[in-house]
């Protein structure tokens, strides 16, 4: 019995040294860097094939832009983004743009972290939504849950890059932000938040 104790006092010993070490900077680093260096530039490039070339034209998204977001409301008006309404139609096309150029950023800054990670969040769920409905991709894009291929697009992949958002939007970014350099931490309910 006491090498099993001696085992159990050695792995406490470990684990809370990784704990104490990490403290309240790694993890919220780590979650930024992951979703940054897997995500930023896929995003950025996204955003880059939704607007036009030079100023001013980098600022509005263009035709480009309609017809990945709203592929059939492009179809119907024969691709004449003129005959879409601005009010719901270029509006999500703006914000959803603007979203893909922003919200990387910061992200990989830590700045107003929790609230674009959640927007980030929503943002790839409504693009997995709009790649099932609209864009009517195939089932093997599609996947399913823990089924035995771990490579589709949709299933596992998003799936796998929401887990640092979620981590960030619950626990923040954590001591080494821009968040925690300009706030601080935020007591509510006796509980410190970052």
């Amino acid at each position: 019995m006491p090498i099993f104790r001696l085992l159990e006092q050695l792995h406490n010993f470990v684990f809370s040294t990784f704990q104490r070490l990490a403290g309240s900077w790694f993890l919220g680093l780590a979650s930024r860097l992951v979703f940054s260096s897997a995500l930023f530039m896929y995003f950025i490039n996204s955003a880059r094939t939704k607007v036009g070339e030079g100023f001013p034209d980098f600022l509005i998204p263009g035709d480009g832009a309609y017809v990945q977001i709203f592929p059939s409301v492009m179809d119907a008006v024969g691709y004449d983004t003129d005959a879409i309404a601005f009010i719901p139609y270029g509006l999500i096309v703006y914000l959803g743009t603007y979203a893909e150029f922003i919200l990387p950023v910061l992200i990989l800054i830590g700045l107003l972290t929790r609230a674009a990670s959640l927007i980030m969040l929503g943002f790839i769920i409504i693009m997995s939504y709009v790649d099932i409905v609209f864009h009517k991709v195939g089932a093997e894009t599609i996947g399913a849950l823990f089924d035995r291929f771990q490579d589709s697009a949709i299933s596992d992949q998003r799936l796998l890059w929401a887990s640092p958002l979620i981590y960030l939007i619950l626990k923040g970014a954590g001591s080494i932000s821009l968040d925690r350099l300009l706030g601080g931490k935020k007591t509510i309910g006796g509980r410190e938040f970052s």
